[in-house]
């Protein structure tokens, strides 16, 4: 008798069961291709576990899957969010956890129960499923996880400045604006290479009493930087005093400096007056444009700066302070040095700790997020709606030269609202507005046929093009990297190896 032909499984014949067919597919393929997989009942249990999510056990103190089983989730995965998809019945599709088993990319899903009448069976939560999605996230989303990690890093700069002002009476009642810091690292904007760097740089030399030097181009920030430091210091709670040297008369500096007695001067006040050295004592004294101190000046600085003590005019009493000194220029001191301009050993005091803030021209990745910050503080001033840039104007910025560097940039940004008619501006707006306002230094390209020009372009070779856009952007990381291979690898979220692949491919060196 021949054999009876093998039964054809059954085919599910309505909508229900096409859906559980389909949601037992979906779970069986969840468990084959992710990292690891477990699911907790109704109370937040641990019920059934993926032989994927074994390897994890050990770290988190467990030898084998028996014994992980039936614990309850929070008691076992630190930093677990499992229980809010519970209580909510809300998922959680892409997450980052981190704790003693490492960082990893995770999905929750709450599951439900069947209800009739609801379509879909979305009755009551029975239980939720726990996804790992990637345990290496730091290959596969790195260029994610840095900028993460560094906002982080400036959020919780700005959470202990806020903590500190809200707790230390100084800040609170300061007697005016100068008096106090106002900036934190965190508004030291900017995730390039050398934004990260400075910033780097910046916050270890805040943990150091010594004196820090800044130096770079004007308006680059270096202000900024010195609030920030002394704001992330051990003398936080201090006052920070900031003089601009290049402000104030050379008649006026030592009195401005030391202060004076009573009648010390014509015209002095009969009470005398502190100078900022005393009025910084406890905290930090931030010395602006120091390349442009007098030389008769230098010398009673040095003395001050090596012996901790300062005297007044008109007095013969000398009286101790205990001041942290930041100073800054745009001024190239080594030269002024050799003109005699600059005293050597006052330089060699000052420059214990030197710290370079990088032009506009060397960070061009943080125009954008510059712009975007700038937009938004010029809106609270003017109570009108921050400029929307096209990518194209975004281009064209970075394209510039920045002499005036951040500070330029923002005086370009007021001219270009205050000039324009709309609140989008394009490459052409840009353009037209920075020509009439007679910027000669900023250096444009002709987008007067961008539009033609534009649609020619396309009409080549895609291979040829994508090429092409990928030279230019190489070209352009190297350049806000200072050439740096690793720098801007990271940089275009490739790879080294990658990077050094294009640029062979190129012709580049």
């Amino acid at each position: 008798m021949p054999a009876a032909p093998a039964a054809s499984p059954a085919l599910p014949l309505d909508a229900e069961g096409i859906l559980a067919l389909a949601a037992r597919s979906m779970f069986h393929l969840f468990s084959s291709i992710s990292q690891g997989m477990f699911l907790v009942d109704s109370s937040g249990r641990i019920v059934w576990v993926n032989e994927g999510y074994r390897r994890f056990l050990p770290a988190l103190g467990f030898s084998s899957i028996d014994q992980f089983q039936g614990h309850m989730v929070e008691d076992v995965i630190p930093n677990t969010q499992m229980r809010r998809v519970l209580e909510t019945g809300e998922p959680i599709l892409v997450d980052l956890l981190t704790n003693k088993a490492g960082t990893f990319v995770v999905s929750r899903i709450p599951l439900r129960a069947e209800s009739d009448g609801l379509e879909g069976g979305a009755g009551d939560v029975i239980g939720a499923i726990g996804i790992v999605l990637f345990d290496q996230p730091e290959t596969t989303l790195q260029p994610l996880i840095s900028k993460f990690a560094l906002l982080q890093r400036d959020l919780d700069d700005a959470r202990r400045e806020l903590a500190s002002q809200r707790n230390n009476p100084l800040y609170q009642h300061a007697p005016d604006g100068q008096r106090r810091s106002k900036y934190t690292f965190a508004s030291f904007i900017g995730s390039s290479p050398a934004a990260v760097e400075v910033k780097r740089h910046a916050r270890r030399a805040a943990q150091s009493a010594s004196p820090v030097l800044l130096l770079g181009e004007t308006g680059t920030g270096k202000e900024l930087l010195a609030h920030a430091i002394h704001a992330s210091s051990a003398r936080a709670k201090g006052m920070f005093v900031s003089v601009n040297i290049a402000a104030v008369p050379d008649t006026l500096l030592e009195a401005e400096f030391f202060g004076f007695a009573p009648g010390a001067f014509t015209g002095a006040d009969r009470r005398g007056r502190e100078g900022k050295f005393k009025l910084a004592d406890g905290g930090s004294l931030f010395l602006d444009e120091i390349g442009d101190m007098p030389l008769g000046l230098q010398a009673k600085l040095l003395r001050a700066l090596q012996e901790g003590e300062i005297e007044p005019l008109g007095s013969n009493k000398l009286v101790p302070f205990d001041a942290r000194v930041i100073a800054a220029t745009s001024r190239d001191l080594p030269e002024l040095v050799r003109r005699g301009l600059f005293r050597e050993d006052l330089y060699y005091r000052l420059n214990v700790l030197p710290l370079r803030v990088p032009p506009l021209r060397e960070r061009r990745s943080d125009i954008p997020a510059l712009v975007e910050a700038l937009g938004e503080d010029m809106a609270l001033r003017s109570g009108e709606a921050p400029p929307e840039l096209t990518p194209d104007a975004l281009a064209l910025l970075a394209g510039q030269h920045w002499r005036g560097n951040i500070r330029e940039l923002r005086n370009v940004l007021e001219q270009v609202t205050m000039r324009s008619d709309s609140q989008r501006i394009d490459a052409v707006q840009l353009e037209r507005i920075l020509r009439e306002a007679g910027l000669e230094q900023i250096e444009l390209p002709d987008l007067s046929h961008a539009g033609g020009d534009e649609e020619a372009a396309l009409l080549r070779p895609l291979a040829q093009q994508i090429a092409e856009l990928e030279r230019k952007a190489i070209a352009a990381a190297m350049a806000s990297t200072g050439g740096n291979k690793l720098a801007t690898s990271r940089l275009l979220g490739i790879s080294r190896a990658t990077l050094y692949e294009r640029m062979t491919n190129q012709g580049q060196p």
